[in-house]
């Protein structure tokens, strides 16, 4: 290994530890980390100051790096740490959700010891003194998020936040009465008085917001420049904003009339019975997850090995249940525990389940093709021999490999003895179509929160808490919602060239292989490995203008 290559790979190690340590919480789940030992969160004043000054010392010795050019390879990998560093800095000074979101705070305080009990039993000493760390710690974390949001959150977003909170006490009481069983004598004890404590301090949080939410500010939007920096600097995106959102739409009237097409094709399907009850939901998804490893196999679109960990589903743990509103119920594991099986948590089926938990009641094979490819990708991944690419990178990479298998699957036959199942995965198709616009519009201001779920419920048709849920999201997460169809088109434009250049050589399942094992590189990166094309990478650079324009420019221009 040449000395410039050996000193990315240590700058990037370096890089990773203390991203590990510093990255904010949220609720979606592949965005999780394992922390450290002895971890707790900081947004205190001090802790910011300090990561914007470690981000710079990252970003002058990235700048200083002298790589060898001659390889693809290593121009790839200091472009992936670029990006990683662009979003620092667009998380820290351009999105600021430790300054204009208060459900921010939410998830840093609550979200730690939600993905603690998302980890399968047996609940080992350390673990369950995590927990009691943890929620001692919640109080501090409300401190801080006061003296942070105190004349700069925005409204809406509080507003939100005081929906969650109207009974986030209640819940985090009733899971604790629920974990003590499973805990030490000692911790069990520990955490009835730590958790008082908490409760008591998410009490004074919902007030302080109450007092406070005249003087927050009425607008949610990042703005156009803010968003700009993310989409071409961050996520490293080849298309501009207008063509991304005429993406949208034509997708959507695609999806639409496939989807109207098969509801006049199925008109008199009944309604699809739900499975008897969790066991055997568990019980139908573990067969059909070997059977849709066997298909994707047999039918040339990837070769799973064998000793590549499971997607399963599980029953949820009385402690988990009333959490459930703080992140997606699913155990991802991590790159440091890559053999674990992934576990979705699930409630009993019912007609009243929300919407991508109803489908999955009557046939698990639907959550298979996309949350299991997410479970199968990252352990790839995570086996991947360069450690600059075993980490969790852009949604739109990830997102999009998931969403590329789950049209794959559809169009190979997998759902036709299902005809309802086929027809939800059009309608989500539709959803996810949908999604770009809803997620553009929200971070330029076009849209309200109020708008947004309305939106979605009119037009997917999807349930009111769901739409609420997925329009909160995507407005503190600008980008995210966009990432599931950007993914998917560029993996379809790099199939479909990288076809047509190696002609009868070519293989679906050796380029599914490659592209899953890579599924934490931003596609554009990408295609300049595996193509030689770097057009995608200068038309991101192109867009996205001065990488390091100044922050004070682009945060007012959020502010409008």
């Amino acid at each position: 290994m040449t000395s410039g290559r050996a000193k990315l790979w240590r700058l990037a190690e370096e890089f990773w530890a203390w991203r590990t340590a510093t990255q904010p919480d949220s609720y979606d789940d592949v965005t999780r980390v394992e922390r450290p030992a002895g971890w707790l969160p900081d947004w205190s004043s001090d802790a910011i100051a300090e990561r914007r000054s470690v981000l710079a010392q990252f970003k002058r010795r990235h700048g200083d790096l002298h790589v060898p050019t001659e390889l693809v390879a290593n121009q790839v990998d200091t472009a992936l740490l670029g990006s990683a560093l662009a979003r620092v800095h667009w998380e820290l000074d351009l999105l600021r959700a430790w300054r204009r979101n208060p459900c921010f705070y939410l998830d840093q305080a609550l979200v730690p010891v939600y993905n603690l009990l998302l980890q399968p039993p047996p609940w080992p000493g350390t673990r369950g003194q995590d927990v009691v760390a943890l929620l001692g710690h919640v109080p501090k974390i409300l401190e801080q998020a006061k003296h942070n949001l105190s004349g700069h959150a925005a409204g809406p977003f509080a507003r939100y936040a005081l929906r969650l909170l109207d009974t986030a006490d209640e819940a985090l009481g009733t899971a604790m009465t629920a974990l003590a069983p499973f805990l030490t004598t000692v911790q069990a004890e520990e955490i009835a008085a730590v958790t008082g404590t908490a409760q008591r301090a998410l009490v004074g949080y919902r007030e302080w917001l109450r007092d406070h939410l005249p003087t927050f500010r009425a607008s949610i939007s990042i703005g156009p420049k803010a968003f700009r920096y993310f989409l071409y600097n961050v996520a490293l995106l080849p298309y501009p904003v207008e063509q991304l959102l005429e993406m949208g739409r034509q997708e959507y009237a695609r999806t639409a009339a496939a989807e109207l097409v098969l509801r006049r094709r199925h008109r008199n399907l009944p309604e699809p019975a739900l499975l008897a009850d969790t066991a055997r939901q568990v019980e139908q998804q573990r067969t059909d997850e070997q059977d849709i490893r066997a298909f994707l196999r047999r039918e040339g679109i990837i070769d799973l090995p064998d000793d590549l960990r499971h997607y399963r589903n599980a029953c949820m743990p009385p402690y988990l249940e009333p959490l459930t509103w703080l992140g997606v119920p699913h155990y991802i594991a991590s790159a440091r525990r890559p053999g674990d099986n992934a576990l979705r948590y699930l409630r009993a089926p019912r007609a009243d389940l929300p919407y991508f938990q109803r489908v999955e009641a009557y046939d698990p094979r639907v959550g298979v093709v996309h949350e299991g490819v997410h479970a199968w990708q990252s352990a790839l991944a995570w086996r991947h021999p360069n450690p600059l690419r075993r980490h969790y990178f852009d949604s739109a990479a990830n997102e999009g490999i998931a969403f590329h298998a789950e049209e794959l699957a559809l169009h190979a036959g997998l759902f036709q003895d299902a005809p309802a199942s086929a027809l939800f995965v059009v309608n989500a198709m539709r959803l996810r179509a949908l999604r770009v616009e809803v997620d553009i519009s929200l971070a330029v201001g076009e849209l309200t929160l109020e708008e947004a779920a309305a939106r979605l419920v009119e037009r997917v048709p999807m349930d009111p808490a769901t739409a609420w849920e997925e329009a909160a999201f995507s407005a503190g997460h600008p980008g995210q919602g966009l990432s599931y169809l950007t993914g998917k088109i560029q993996i379809h434009d790099l199939l479909a060239e990288a076809a047509q250049r190696e002609g009868d050589t070519w293989s679906l399942a050796s380029f599914m292989g490659r592209l899953w094992r890579e599924g934490n590189v931003p596609l554009a990166l990408q295609r300049w490995e595996l193509l030689g094309d770097q057009g995608h990478v200068a038309a991101a650079r192109q867009f996205g203008g001065d990488r390091d324009a100044p922050a004070t420019e682009l945060a007012e221009a959020g502010r409008r």
